[in-house]
């Protein structure tokens, strides 16, 4: 069967951008409910929608992340003074920040597990969708998304869990690649003796 060329490219040259190495423009409102259309297409078994979206944009992202700067503080108060300026740019970084929200519980036919998968998923095809839109864009987590006591700052309740924040705006260096998985060290044909 013959790839689809374009679909081949961009997975052969997919590569994420450092979210301190983007600026303006980032996408409007338009452009973001349609990369959220476009990364709500992703496996989804029961049909639950086992995650939401919260967007971070304009001064919210400065306002939250003084706050997050302050619990990072008073959980180390020795922090150096570069590590301070970086707490306080968590979602300024990039013009447009989206949190993708797991909201995996237990039900009667389908395991938590694949509904965290389904968020997962939904993380990987917003940053294509951010792309097919001409954006950069970076799938990062950091302590803040592990640290429950600030899901209240961050529109995130509780039983939640945050899959990532996607930082998405344009970058503003050349992306250079980094070294990739060997194949031949990942991989096996079950019942086959020959390796790659």
């Amino acid at each position: 069967m013959d790839p689809n060329p374009a679909l081949k490219s961009y997975l052969e040259t997919r590569r994420s951008s450092p979210a301190f190495q983007m600026g303006d423009p980032g996408p409007n409102t338009d452009e973001i409910l349609a990369m959220l259309q476009l990364a709500s297409r992703v496996p989804d078994h029961g049909k639950l929608a086992p995650w939401r979206f919260i967007v971070y944009r304009g001064a919210e992202r400065e306002r939250i992340s003084l706050q997050l700067s302050a619990v990072a503080m008073r959980n180390k108060p020795d922090l150096s003074e570069e590590m301070q300026a970086v707490e306080r740019s968590r979602l300024t970084r990039a013009p447009v920040v989206i949190a993708v929200v797991s909201r995996a519980r237990p039900h009667v036919k389908i395991p938590e597990w694949e509904q965290v998968l389904s968020a997962g998923a939904v993380c990987l095809n917003l940053l294509m969708a951010a792309h097919a839109h001409g954006y950069s864009s970076n799938w990062l987590t950091e302590w803040y998304a592990y640290d429950e006591s600030v899901y209240p700052l961050l529109g995130v309740a509780d039983g939640e869990k945050i899959a990532g924040f996607v930082h998405i705006g344009t970058a503003q260096l050349p992306v250079s690649e980094r070294a990739r998985p060997t194949l031949a060290e990942l991989v096996h044909f079950s019942g086959e003796d020959d390796v790659l």
